[in-house]
């Protein structure tokens, strides 16, 4: 029965998901309406909170964070250890519905560790084990694959870079997110509290064991049919003609390990201080940037083998380059104009105290589809929550943890964090939204069930 709904679900989006520069364009339509209708803003107004500094550029630096994450990643994933490594893990399941559940544990794992690590790692096993699923002869429904690499950003904001939990465990982090007001009258949260309390270990572990059930229980049997990732050229791409060899004295040298020598000192240097200065805990796309420019070069072994790398990872980044400050847009006037908040604070005021964490979850996951931002959500939203959880006496963890969950409930429908793993693994949005729906079905229903119960008296 659920391959049959994941089948029906997946031709459904098939034939009505936009393109996702389209549904970005037809977003930030529908805000601006919103803005003007709900708030009362005037068009020169809500266009001005568009396109400000807290607008549609708002996330430049972001932006190229997330090129860089795709590009570096891609680039590590092309080299030999790498692609042995993959290939070695992508040889044990001995069907399709043992590939999806390997992937999405996989991707999960790596999500609850860092979400751009896992992000970029879902993807790239996702792409990898339907490309060894079809020299093994496996029958691997490649759409399937490419959404179980998606399901670690349903997870996420439950494990160690988590942005709400993590802003809220330091005393100024509390003022500059929840306003020194509503700061002086709230202790910080320890992280021992949230992501490590008890509640989230249960909420966050239930998800890492029923996603990859679920993708199990989705893949095609018997005579049911498959796509492959032979059906999808862009993931299957060979890695086109070898490079003339060098001629030179400094075409020699531009591919001679010991060119490395002028910049890994620097590069190694910056990864220890790092680690020595922040830890593992804290970490962030800088820093996954940083490590994966320096491992991509080691295995690379020479600058122009990586940058020729990084030139073929880089056709991969137009969606984020075009999409991501539409979104961004989308953001600023959400902000500036209060409907954000008025969002927030309107669904969260339907129900009673028990239900209080569960209606703060359902509206923010209504938000994220409008501002795809941890931190950009906990702004707008976590002063609302926490101030409503001090006048309902109810622990401020658990209000944390629902705007959490809510947040990563719903990019299981938002496409803005799948442009990268869009882009690495060939697939359109309308490919893996059937299935993503489901993952989005399920898991909202288990972390609604379980904020519940962590609410009982």
């Amino acid at each position: 029965m659920l391959r049959t709904i994941g089948r029906r679900l997946t031709s459904f989006f098939r034939a009505t998901t936009p393109d996702p520069f389209v549904l970005a364009v037809g977003l930030t339509a529908v805000v601006l309406g919103l803005a003007m209708v709900v708030e009362g803003t005037t068009p020169i107004e809500a266009v001005r909170a568009w396109q400000g500094d807290t607008g549609l550029w708002s996330l430049l630096a972001f932006s190229m964070q997330m090129v860089l994450i795709l590009v570096t990643g891609h680039a590590l994933a092309a080299t030999k250890p790498v692609r042995w490594a993959i290939r070695q893990l992508a040889s044990l399941p001995r069907d399709g519905a043992q590939a999806a559940a390997l992937v999405a544990f996989v991707a999960i794992g790596a999500a609850l560790l860092n979400w751009g690590l896992g992000l970029i790692v879902g993807a790239l096993l996702a792409r990898d084990m339907g490309r060894a699923c079809a020299r093994r002869g496996v029958r691997a429904h490649y759409p399937l694959l490419a959404a179980a690499g998606y399901a670690g950003l349903m997870c996420w904001h439950g494990g160690f870079s988590g942005t709400a939990p993590l802003k809220m465990t330091t005393a100024p982090d509390v003022a500059r997110f929840l306003g020194e007001e509503l700061a002086a009258h709230v202790d910080p949260v320890p992280f021992t509290h949230t992501v490590l309390g008890v509640g989230n270990l249960v909420t966050t572990g239930g998800l890492w064991v029923l996603v990859p059930l679920l993708c199990y229980l989705l893949a095609p049997r018997g005579e049911d049919p498959v796509e492959s990732i032979e059906a999808f050229p862009a993931a299957d791409e060979d890695d086109g003609p070898a490079p003339p060899p060098p001629t030179t004295l400094p075409e020699r040298f531009g591919l001679s390990p010991w060119s490395l020598v002028l910049v890994l000192p620097p590069l190694a240097t910056a990864v220890v201080l790092f680690f020595v200065d922040t830890g593992i805990g804290q970490l962030e796309p800088n820093a996954i940037n940083l490590m994966f420019l320096t491992l991509g070069l080691v295995l690379h072994g020479s600058l122009v083998a990586y940058a020729r790398a990084i030139g073929d990872a880089a056709r991969h980044a137009a969606g984020i380059v075009l999409q991501f400050p539409f979104y961004a847009g989308i953001m600023g006037v959400m902000r500036a104009t209060g409907l954000a908040a008025t969002l927030a604070a309107g669904l969260a005021a339907l129900a009673p105290a028990r239900l209080y964490t569960v209606t703060t979850f359902l509206s923010a996951g209504l938000v994220n589809l409008f501002v795809p931002s941890g931190g950009g959500q906990w702004a707008v939203q976590g002063p609302i929550a926490v101030q409503a959880a001090q006048d309902l006496h109810l622990p401020i963890e658990q209000v944390v943890m629902a705007v959490a969950y809510g947040d990563q409930w719903t990019n299981m429908l938002q496409p803005f964090w799948a442009l990268p793993l869009l882009a690495i693994t060939g697939v359109k949005a309308k490919d893996v939204l059937g299935y993503t729906a489901l993952f989005l079905l399920v898991g909202g229903l288990w972390m609604a069930g379980s904020l519940y119960v962590q609410a009982a008296p």
